[in-house]
Parts: structure tokens; C-alpha cells; sequence
């Protein structure tokens, strides 16, 4: 496994593999892995010739300086983990090699990045767009892979690809969940044991939501999900909302929609913790 921590080796190794023509197949991480992650690897390895991951906790997709003075960082077990899914090279650089200069860069993704975590983090979703564009640069993937965990930054990193011609197939990969239906997330560690204990709550409403929808409206529905996790007293509510699976704008019928999911984001403690569901 190689590691490589300027952006000319990653460079180098790419144009090479294109040159042969081996397919790179990429995930692209902030470290602080775990099975969700490793899932997505094994399912990369398997599609491709070469395995690359990226390790780069990317300053500029947080808009709170403490959520990202905490956050994880441990690369020496990360490196011990990727050795498990024989990961072919690790790209892992440093914030001044990655930005050298302010960044000024902006995206616009209209309506999709105007709600839930676009809504309630602003300048998020351009910090996503911004390390993405230029790792897809770097690394020159044939497919990337991401969890539908995070599913709205999914849709922005797909209007990526097309807004910038990239030649890369972006493969959606399904939440991986801990046995007791928690989804799994580098924050997790961050629970305390009581917290850790609550959590799973999160998806058992989550699925009794998916059961409601065969009896109520969609407006009846989203009152009762805000409802059902307000009233869990240790749960701070950012937002429960029924969305459309492309554009993710509200819904108020059924029967217009090909595809709806309920979304679900709040803080437990410390920590902000997100999920979805599949409604229809």
C-alpha cells in the first residue's frame, strides 16, 4: 500500500494507471474509518484495478470551527484499517498542500443546496463541491463512491460531475448500520455511553415513519415525525423533513412523486448526528 502525501506523486501514480489503462476506483474519506466505509472500499476494490482513498479532514465544509477542532483524527489506525481491504494507495495531504492560497471558489446548486443541511450549515455544501472537484482532478477516478448516509451531498456531488464534465461514474452505496440500527458515522465515537445508548432511537422512529406513511398525508406525516423525536427529551431537533429523492424539495402528495425519503437531522449532546429513510 502506498501512501502518498503530495498532490504530484497522486498525480503521477494516476497518469500512469490511465496510461495502462487501470481503472481507479475512489473513495474519498476524512479519516476516523469505519465498517461504512470499509463496505464502500471492498465494493471499489472489487470494480476496479486500484483502490485509492483519500484522508483529508477539509476545513473549508465546516461552518463550525469547534464541530472540526473535534472532530476524529487518527491516521496510523486508519492506515492499519485500509491494509484490511487491501487498499492499493492512500492519499493523504495537508490542508496548505491541498490550499495553497484562500480558497475563493464558489458553486451554485440551486434548490438542492437551499435545504436541510445546505439550510442549516451554510457554505457546507461549496466546501464538499470545492475538495471534490479538485481530488476528482487529482485522482482522475473511472468511479467514486459514497454513502447514501449523507444523501443530499450525494445529489450535489452527481450536479458536480455534470456541472464540470467529469468522466466519472459516482456510485451510490447504501447506509451501513450498526446491529442495533444506528447508522454508522465517524461522530459516533463522540457519544458518551448514554448517549450511544439513545441513539438507535433515531432509527426506530425513522421506520415507524416509513409504517405511518401508508395511513397519513404527507403533511400529516411530517407533523408526526417532528412530533415523535421532539418528544424524546435528549434529542434537540434540527430538522424532520419529507423530500423528494432528486431535488429534495418538500412534498405534499403521494401520488405526484416517483420516489420520497424523510430525512432527519439533531444533536445528541455534542454531537450532530444525520439520517434518512426511504419512503416510497
Amino acid at each position: 500500500m502506498k501512501v502518498f502525501n503530495t498532490i504530484a506523486q497522486m498525480q503521477e501514480f494516476s497518469a500512469d494507471a490511465r496510461r495502462q489503462g487501470k481503472a481507479i476506483g475512489f473513495v474519498p474519506t476524512m479519516g476516523a474509518l469505519h465498517q461504512g466505509h470499509l463496505d464502500l472500499m471492498r465494493q471499489a476494490k472489487k470494480e476496479n484495478t486500484y483502490l485509492v482513498v483519500s484522508i483529508f479532514v477539509n476545513p473549508i465544509q465546516f461552518n463550525n470551527p469547534e464541530d472540526l477542532e473535534k472532530y476524529p483524527r487518527d491516521l496510523n489506525r486508519d492506515l492499519d484499517l485500509l491494509k484490511t481491504v487491501a487498499c492499493d494507495v492512500v492519499f493523504a495531504p495537508t490542508v496548505s498542500e491541498m490550499y495553497p492560497e484562500t480558497v475563493t471558489e464558489k458553486h451554485d446548486f440551486g434548490a438542492l443546496e437551499q435545504v436541510m443541511e445546505g439550510a442549516t450549515r451554510p457554505g457546507h455544501f461549496n466546501g464538499v463541491a470545492v475538495v471534490v472537484k479538485k481530488l476528482f482532478e487529482i485522482v482522475q477516478p473511472l468511479r467514486a463512491y459514497f454513502g447514501e448516509k449523507d444523501y443530499q451531498q450525494l445529489l450535489v456531488i452527481k450536479k458536480l460531475v455534470q456541472k464540470e464534465h467529469f468522466p466519472v461514474q459516482v456510485i451510490p452505496c447504501a447506509i451501513v448500520r450498526e446491529p442495533d440500527g444506528l447508522a454508522m458515522s465517524s461522530r459516533n465515537t463522540r457519544l458518551n455511553a448514554e448517549e450511544r445508548a439513545l441513539a438507535p432511537r433515531i432509527y426506530q422512529i425513522l421506520r415507524e415513519a416509513k409504517q405511518q406513511a401508508a395511513f397519513l398525508s404527507p403533511e400529516a406525516l411530517q407533523k408526526w415525525g417532528e412530533d415523535r423525536f421532539r418528544e424524546e427529551k435528549s434529542f434537540n431537533l434540527v430538522y424532520f423533513q419529507l423530500a423528494d429523492d432528486t431535488e429534495l424539495q418538500p412534498v405534499y402528495d403521494w401520488k405526484s412523486q416517483s420516489g420520497v425519503l424523510a430525512f432527519v437531522a439533531l444533536q445528541l449532546g455534542s454531537v450532530r448526528l444525520i439520517d434518512n429513510i426511504r419512503i416510497i
